[in-house]
């Protein structure tokens, strides 16, 4: 078993301070930066998991989390990015005790990766996930389209999953009057993808939702799409083009 010191050790050794500085400034959240790029973190957790348990996983997670270093968050979610995990019931308990707990993309997009594995595994959860659609944070109301983004990618869908598909969707239509940049930029990923799969259904949205939509934020989501819709695009402001990119 790896313990929490263990780890800790081992991704302080492989610190970058110039790095974690450039780090720090981009994502401007108060937390320690270590510099460390995500592939050498992956070299780590791939590492640790061949040496614990599912359960000692479990608890190494939990403690690389709890640490709020953003690579030691960074390990804890890639330590529960597995398609087969068994039993996984606790891996999904921590990632919806994080969700609430999420404040920038890189963070959340990493967690939401694991989320979609115990999605797939398990739709039953989109249950709990539904819940997120109208939660404050903006975050979680972010993680509930990047966490089911694996039923936009879908090429053949069983009719549940049709049903599952046609559920988010019923969510991001409830997002479109949400003029923040993130909530904007995720309905376009999500709409996006599944123009890429489903273009009837992707065309369908936008010609229902897409003028409630960022005029940005429409023209990336039917990229995909042979017949443009034909609508009036609203200027772009400022903050319509953070430098963060979700």
């Amino acid at each position: 078993m790896i313990s929490r010191k263990q780890a800790l050790t081992a991704l302080y050794a492989l610190q970058d301070p110039a790095k974690a500085a450039e780090v720090a400034a981009y994502h401007k959240i108060d937390r320690p930066y270590l510099g460390i790029a995500v592939p050498k973190v992956e070299e780590l957790t791939n590492a640790w998991r061949a040496d614990c348990t599912v359960d000692e996983r479990m608890d190494l997670a939990a403690d690389l989390w709890d640490s709020n270093i953003h690579e030691a968050r960074v390990a804890a979610a890639k330590l529960l990015t597995q398609a087969r995990i068994r039993p996984d019931d606790r891996a999904w308990e921590l990632i919806q005790s994080w969700v609430p707990q999420f404040d920038a993309w890189a963070i959340a997009d990493h967690v939401c990766i694991a989320g979609q594995k115990r999605l797939v595994a398990d739709p039953s959860r989109l249950d709990a996930v539904e819940a997120w659609t109208t939660h404050e944070l903006m975050w979680a109301r972010r993680a509930a389209l990047v966490m089911t983004l694996p039923w936009a990618k879908m090429n053949n869908p069983k009719e549940a999953e049709i049903e599952a598909r046609d559920r988010v969707l019923d969510w991001a239509a409830s997002y479109v009057g949400d003029k923040d940049w993130f909530m904007q930029k995720v309905v376009a990923w999500w709409i996006r993808d599944l123009s890429k799969h489903d273009a009837a259904r992707a065309q369908g949205f936008l010609n229902e939702h897409g003028p409630y939509m960022k005029s940005w934020s429409r023209k990336e989501a039917a990229k995909y799409l042979e017949a443009a819709i034909d609508i009036v695009a609203e200027p772009l402001s400022d903050q319509d083009t953070p430098d963060q990119l979700a």
